[in-house]
């Protein structure tokens, strides 16, 4: 069964008939309305996993799950029932004798595995009415050939079912023309094709239904099981975000904290006060990275109030982010191109990440002694773009700018995950980004990554 938490709106697929957007015509299911949607208590589950009351007990519910899970013994009922009413009817008339008691007797019994053999249940009964006939009494346990066609119009091809209505017609014209169960022969051939006729069609007509209850079934598990794979879907993306901040936030300042230790190392014998204030930069650096895992951890708790969390960085946090660089011996130029404009909460985390990365790099990587971020704006458009005048592959000089801390424990050069995650995020907003080494007359590194703002949904 299926459980499916819908948005506002159901969306195509779904039969909402209650206030809970997404139930299915008593099929549990609810889809999720959000990646991280709010587990339900014990008791709202339960409630929210059950069809309505008046479904599940309601008498055409009860009788088609007890016809589903005791067909046999269904059918040894119906046939107790009609062998009751044809013997009652054959007492009375004056057609009773032990021949026709027991030609009735058999031709009823044959319902029980109605079932099982549908079209050969449907031919015994119809040769045997036929015998009856030729011994010339008619007999109400007759019906048990329309019973016969009800059972393969409902479960048989319709080509079966016509085939199956032919021969009973048949046997109606006969009957009419030599018994006249209506008073006229007219009249008992209308009365005996309207029984036949109805047969037919109630057995199409329970067909139908069985086809699309079932297929409200399958579609009821395609459902589920495109609501289990959308959930892994965003539970992947989930721990793909949370990496890529965690190596955002790890890498740079680690990269930081290892320049200005290293800083500390060579002068702090020779100048202790600048060794000194080498660490105390060191020291703040660390509290800031530790307080930006709390804070991007914290969504992840469910007693965080949502109100004790900081703001992602944006564009307006790239000044103490070059100031901090800079405190590493790093001389960082910032320029901002074009007149700004409101890019949005996402697309200003992008700008910041992808310069964080590129100057982490830069410190990692390339010796350089001075880099110049620029920001150009042109609206809906906004361009990235970090350079360096370090060394680069192409000069012989220089790591692989792979960057970041993606594995613990790799030597510098390492490939890391850092300039994945860029185009990552760049991706995300439908852009591009180009790494490599910069114009040959510049030398250096460049890193440039362009996007459309509008295409980031509000």
């Amino acid at each position: 069964m299926l459980r499916s938490r819908l948005p506002a709106g159901p969306p195509p697929g779904t039969l909402p008939v209650s206030l809970h957007e997404g139930r299915t015509l008593g099929i549990t299911t609810e889809i999720p309305a959000s990646p991280a949607p709010r587990e339900l208590a014990p008791a709202q589950r339960s409630t929210a996993q059950q069809p309505p009351d008046d479904i599940t007990r309601g008498l055409f519910s009860s009788g088609r799950r007890m016809v589903r899970t005791h067909p046999l013994a269904t059918d040894a009922l119906l046939a107790a029932v009609l062998l009751a009413l044809s013997t009652e009817w054959l007492a009375g008339s004056g057609f009773a004798s032990l021949r026709s008691v027991l030609i009735q007797t058999v031709l009823i019994a044959a319902v029980v595995v109605r079932r099982i053999w549908p079209a050969s249940v449907f031919l015994f009964t119809s040769a045997l009415a036929f015998g009856q006939w030729l011994l010339g009494f008619p007999l109400l346990g007759d019906a048990a050939v329309l019973v016969a066609l009800y059972t393969v119009a409902a479960h048989q091809s319709r080509i079966r079912a016509l085939l199956a209505a032919a021969l009973a017609e048949s046997g109606a014209v006969m009957a009419a023309l030599k018994w006249d169960p209506a008073g006229t022969p007219q009249r008992s051939l209308v009365f005996l094709t309207a029984t036949v006729v109805a047969a037919l069609f109630a057995g199409l007509a329970a067909a139908s239904g069985r086809q699309y209850l079932d297929w409200m079934d399958e579609r009821a598990r395609r459902l589920e099981v495109e609501r289990d794979q959308q959930a892994e879907i965003a539970a992947a993306a989930e721990r793909t975000r949370i990496a890529r901040e965690l190596h955002d936030i790890v890498s740079h300042s680690l990269s930081v904290v290892i320049t200005l230790a290293d800083a500390a190392a060579i002068v702090g014998r020779a100048d202790p006060d600048r060794g000194v204030e080498a660490m105390t930069e060191v020291s703040e650096v660390g509290r800031r990275a530790l307080a930006d895992m709390r804070a991007m951890l914290g969504v992840l708790r469910t007693d965080e109030p949502s109100s004790a969390l900081a703001p992602q960085p944006g564009v307006a946090e790239l000044g103490a982010l070059a100031d901090q660089v800079r405190g590493t011996g790093l001389a960082v130029g910032l320029t901002v191109e074009g007149t700004a404009y409101p890019l949005g909460a996402a697309a200003e985390l992008t700008v910041y990440r992808i310069v964080q990365e590129a100057l982490t790099n830069t410190l990692r990587h390339a010796g350089a002694r001075h880099a110049q971020v620029t920001i150009s704006y042109a609206e809906p458009d906004v361009q990235v773009r970090v350079t360096d005048d370090g060394a680069s592959p192409r000069d012989g000089g220089g790591a692989p700018r792979d960057g970041g801390l993606a594995h613990a424990g790799t030597e510098p050069g390492t490939p890391g995950r850092g300039l994945d995650g860029m185009r990552e995020r760049v991706a995300l907003h439908g852009g591009v980004l180009r790494a490599g080494p910069g114009p040959a007359t510049a030398g250096g590194w460049l890193v440039e990554a362009s996007f459309r703002v509008e295409q980031v949904p509000a």
